[in-house]
């Protein structure tokens, strides 16, 4: 008798733990989201605010150190499902379409120049007077910002050269570039203008105000680039995501659709709460209390526009950034948008 019930409670919890096992194999995996902190981040706000108020997510979030974001899309097998990325390096990394598809871009230039004194704002009708024989000190020279200013200068036939630091002396006939740290850029720093992303931007006016020379805004990157800025930042999906789990792939995408929306009348402070859920442990945060306002979040131009819509234009914006500079980045192959 004693060995009959063994033998049924043995079998009852081996069918217990055959079929808990078969329920955690049937579950699906949430899939890894990935952005670098700072503006691009903005982009996953309002999918990081739907997911967190329903009981099974369906994405995992994580938003890390600029510097690191390729890793995340190399390799074998590459760990994001989603990644926001800068479009040069999405199309110089990823352009052949074989593991990654551009669903779209989702922010659009934050960086604004910043001058002291009398200097006037620089816009598209004194660009080519305003700044020649000036320094521009140029925050992410090498990057997007630096090579999207310098191809809205050779776009408008204004000559540029870049020097090796501030203290060499100017060319009086070109716009001298210089390459500036942030934590560098002030009044005194020995530049006639800057170019700087928020939220630097906002900060450096707002923290020189009080002084004998204070910042002021002196025009926007993007509004010089034309109406709606510039592609800055992308985001890809794994192209065995989208085969696998086509409705994950159109939540993804209604998620980006609402994301300006979403900004506009979230509070700095909820953006930061859901920012320190994401963000990489240890990595300091771009966005603070000291430096977000809503203001900052709309200089931040996050807005969706999929990749049927803005193919032509991020061709075109690759193809000046190669005039550029021939390495700064590689013209994509059709398979590489993704057009559903």
């Amino acid at each position: 008798m004693k060995k009959s019930l063994f033998t049924v409670f043995a079998a009852t919890m081996s069918a217990i733990c055959m079929l808990s096992v078969a329920a955690c194999g049937n579950k699906t995996s949430e899939l890894e989201v990935v952005a670098p902190d700072g503006a691009p981040a903005l982009a996953l706000l309002n999918a990081i605010s739907i997911e967190e108020k329903k009981e099974d997510d369906l994405f995992d979030f994580e938003v890390i150190d600029s510097n690191n974001i390729q890793a995340y899309v190399s390799g074998a097998a590459p760990k994001a499902d989603f990644c926001v990325l800068p479009v040069n390096l999405a199309a110089k990394m990823l352009g052949e379409g074989t593991t990654y598809q551009m669903l779209g871009t989702v922010t659009h230039g934050n960086f604004y120049f910043l001058t002291a004194g009398d200097a006037p704002a620089i816009t598209k009708e004194n660009l080519a007077t305003a700044l020649l024989g000036k320094k521009v000190g140029v925050v992410q020279l090498p990057n997007v910002p630096g090579l999207t200013f310098k191809a809205v200068l050779s776009d408008n036939a204004v000559p540029f050269a870049t020097l090796e630091n501030v203290n060499a002396a100017a060319d009086e006939t070109k716009v001298n570039l210089v390459a500036f740290d942030p934590e560098n850029v002030t009044p005194a720093g020995g530049c006639d203008y800057y170019l700087c992303p928020e939220p630097a931007a906002s900060t450096k006016i707002k923290g020189t105000a009080t002084t004998q020379r204070p910042f002021k805004s002196a025009g926007s990157l993007q509004e010089l680039y034309g109406e709606g800025g510039y592609p800055q930042a992308v985001a890809v999906v794994k192209k065995s995501v989208i085969e696998s789990n086509k409705e994950a792939v159109d939540t993804f995408i209604t998620y980006l659709e609402g994301s300006d929306d979403y900004l506009a009348s979230v509070t700095p402070e909820t953006v930061l709460s859901l920012l320190d859920e994401v963000r990489t442990d240890g990595l300091k945060p771009s966005f603070s209390a000291q430096n977000l306002t809503s203001d900052v979040i709309a200089n931040c131009s996050v807005s969706y526009v999929p990749s049927k819509t803005c193919k032509a234009e991020v061709t075109a914006f690759l193809q000046k950034l190669i005039g550029v500079s021939v390495d700064a980045t590689a013209l994509p192959e059709d398979a590489f948008f993704y057009m559903g």
